[in-house]
């Protein structure tokens, strides 16, 4: 009898190993929370597009091309910001807990988001937008909690599911701010992106629930997984970052001439931005489509696979958009692509999840969402630079080619991670 009642108080001390067991019963809710959050800061951060220009000019900017030049710094300032802090919060993430850094970056951006609504120069809302990027980052932190919680074997599935929230909120933004200031002004705008984000923020704070113990990660740090640190490959984990750092480029390097090349396919040019806005947002709608079934395909058939495999059909997709001749094409042509593109960030998410031990796969998350939005920096200085140099043409010769290359990279990595 004494020999049971011991056994049953040790059952009743036995907890789950990691950190994921010991949240299975709260990671399908949480995704749920993640993925609405991650729609409503991205609908907040994108919805200024249409009227960023006219936001400018009313905050004393008069030429036209000191317009362009602020809206372009005011606009990748918030990017910037979250690819500098993105490790940093993934760091804190593994020994704070991930709610934390959840509620931290809603609350960061509810408050951000009104006082843009309230600034009274230029140089203020740049500085508003990088501080947005710098606390901010609700999508990334969301990538590090549910790319932790969700079992390792629908982790691609759930992570395809958080990039379809990401994306639908990169499409629809555009379309509510081309719509709310007519209604509620261009500063009403940014206080019902603050009460959205305000949302999102509620919710995760009553709803989002985490089992998280310090004090576990510490332990492990102190005295496990040798085995695990011996097999880090720093090659392959810089290959995920890489190629991680690719897929924004290969989307946003058509940026800055696309304009220009929609009105040489005949479009008149009253219909040009409205044209360009639509052949942008084809990307992002493919994707939303094909995120969570290849991210789920990927935790069939391995995330290397679809990896490999999203990187060639995406740089062939790449090609023929250089010899359009119709902008409907173009747009068939950009959505194809977006549809192969979406296999790639669940996918890497998930290898990344993988590449370290436990109390460091939010500071690897991080990382990975740094090279993201990096590769959203660099990837229209570079489109913008070969369209220049080497003709309008050749941005999507020059992105395709990068693309294929990183899929032999991709591959290289592919045999190293064993």
């Amino acid at each position: 009898m004494s020999h049971a009642v011991i056994d049953r108080s040790n059952a009743l001390h036995v907890k789950p190993s990691s950190y994921a067991e010991r949240n299975a019963q709260h990671w399908k809710r949480n995704l749920i929370v993640c993925a609405f959050g991650s729609f409503t800061t991205l609908v907040s951060l994108s919805m200024l597009l249409p009227f960023l220009p006219l936001y400018v000019r009313q905050l004393g900017v008069e030429s036209q091309a000191s317009v362009i030049q602020w809206s372009g710094v005011a606009f990748g300032a918030t990017f910037l910001g979250t690819a500098v802090t993105a490790p940093l919060w993934g760091r804190l993430a593994d020994k704070f807990g991930r709610k934390p850094m959840l509620v931290r970056a809603a609350v960061g951006m509810a408050i951000v988001m009104s006082l843009i609504g309230v600034a009274h120069s230029v140089q203020q809302l740049v500085v508003l937008r990088l501080i947005a990027g710098l606390i901010g980052g609700y999508a990334s932190a969301s990538t590090v909690m549910v790319g932790t919680q969700a079992p390792r074997e629908r982790a691609g599935w759930a992570l395809g599911i958080l990039s379809t929230g990401a994306l639908a909120g990169n499409l629809t933004g555009p379309l509510i701010g081309g719509l709310l200031p007519g209604w509620i002004g261009i500063r009403g705008t940014f206080f019902a992106g603050a009460a959205m984000i305000a949302v999102a923020a509620l919710l995760t704070i009553f709803i989002v629930k985490e089992d998280f113990h310090p004090g576990d990660a510490k332990q492990r740090r102190v005295t496990g997984h040798a085995s695990t640190t011996a097999r880090t490959h720093y090659g392959v984990i810089a290959a995920l970052l890489v190629t991680a750092m690719m897929v924004l480029l290969a989307n946003m390097s058509i940026e800055p001439i696309i304009t220009v090349y929609i009105g040489g396919l005949g479009v008149a040019g009253d219909h040009v931005a409205r044209i360009a806005g639509v052949v942008m947002a084809c990307s992002a709608l493919g994707s939303m489509l094909t995120a969570a079934r290849l991210g789920a395909l990927a935790d069939r058939i391995g995330a290397w696979n679809v990896i490999v495999g999203c990187l060639l059909l995406t740089g062939i997709a790449m090609i023929p958009q250089a010899f359009v001749t119709q902008w409907w094409q173009l747009a068939a042509l950009r959505m194809l692509m977006g549809m192969t593109l979406a296999g790639l960030l669940p996918s890497i998410s998930k290898l990344a999840r993988n590449a370290v031990e436990e109390h460091r796969t939010g500071q690897m998350l991080g990382y990975l969402q740094s090279a993201q939005f990096s590769g959203q920096v660099v990837g229209p200085l570079i489109g913008g630079q070969i369209g220049v140099t080497l003709g309008l043409h050749s941005v999507f010769f020059v992105t395709g080619s990068l693309l294929i290359v990183c899929a032999g990279l991709a591959q290289w990595a592919r045999t190293r991670d064993v």
